[in-house]
């Protein structure tokens, strides 16, 4: 089929990013064994490995070539990389590691890079908006340095702008400042979803990244309009409009999911220091 003569050589798996997921993986165990109590079978670690897992799935395997193919599809691994791998990540490391680490000396070089949530949620947004941009998605997309750099950024702002809504706080109850964080999130996050419906409005957008596939191939741009890899509602002002519902879908699925796990994981935490 032509479907696979367009991804091939596209279709692989990154074994540098395995590797490095191994790695942090293994540091993980070694460094839970050492200062808790917790079991690898435990709830918490679970999440971690899970984080891991999605992430290799998402950036690391053939999955990630295919996300090239449409918005709606792009979209979609955008906000699994952002909504539920970070608070995934940081639900599966216990408090009690937190606390060790902060002792160290090396807890103290980091806290220079540390971010304030809420800038973090700021920045983020104002990047992820700008992302959206047809003239600065085109552009990301013809250098792929420059892109993958450009999602890395918002990757690590992704971290620390999760850390109010996934790291427990044991010492005080910030419940309404987590709802009002909470709603806040989803408001500075919305015109980037929203983005995808204006552009619809004020006309169609072509698919950058597909533009780019097709050019290695040498195709002209007029063969794009029948280039038909996917079902028709797939780069059409349907797909870009999917491509906004699901971001927003997404991000609500995340925050509530991670409301939710989160709320398990502090009681959990409150137990162990009961015994």
């Amino acid at each position: 089929m032509f479907f696979d003569f367009l991804l091939q050589g596209q279709l692989l798996w990154s074994l540098p990013l395995l590797a490095m997921l191994f790695f942090i993986g293994g540091l993980y165990v070694i460094l839970l064994l050492s200062f808790t109590k917790i079991k690898i079978r435990q709830k918490q670690p679970l999440f971690f490995f899970l984080s891991l897992v999605i992430l290799y799935l998402t950036i690391g395997s053939p999955l990630s070539s295919l996300s090239h193919l449409s918005f709606s599809l792009h979209m979609l691994q955008l906000s699994i990389l952002y909504f539920i791998i970070p608070p995934l990540f940081l639900l599966g490391i216990p408090d009690s590691l937190l606390q060790q680490f902060s002792k160290t000396a090396i807890s103290k070089q980091v806290g220079i890079f540390v971010i304030p949530p809420k800038a973090a949620l700021y920045a983020f947004g104002a990047l992820f908006l700008m992302y959206h941009f047809p003239v600065i998605l085109t552009v990301l997309s013809q250098n792929k340095l420059a892109h993958n750099g450009y999602l890395c950024v918002l990757l690590i702002l992704s971290f620390w702008m999760w850390r109010p809504i996934a790291v427990p706080d044991l010492k005080k109850d910030g419940s309404v400042e987590k709802k009002r964080y909470v709603v806040l999130s989803g408001l500075v996050l919305m015109p980037a979803c929203l983005l995808f419906v204006f552009n619809v409005i004020i006309g169609e957008m072509n698919n950058p990244f597909l533009i780019q596939m097709t050019a290695n191939l040498c195709m002209s741009p007029s063969d794009l309009s029948s280039f038909n890899i996917l079902p028709s509602p797939f780069n059409t002002s349907f797909d870009q409009i999917l491509a906004g519902i699901l971001m927003l879908i997404m991000h609500k699925f995340g925050l509530t999911l991670t409301v939710h796990l989160q709320k398990n994981v502090q009681q959990r935490s409150v137990e162990e220091i009961v015994e």
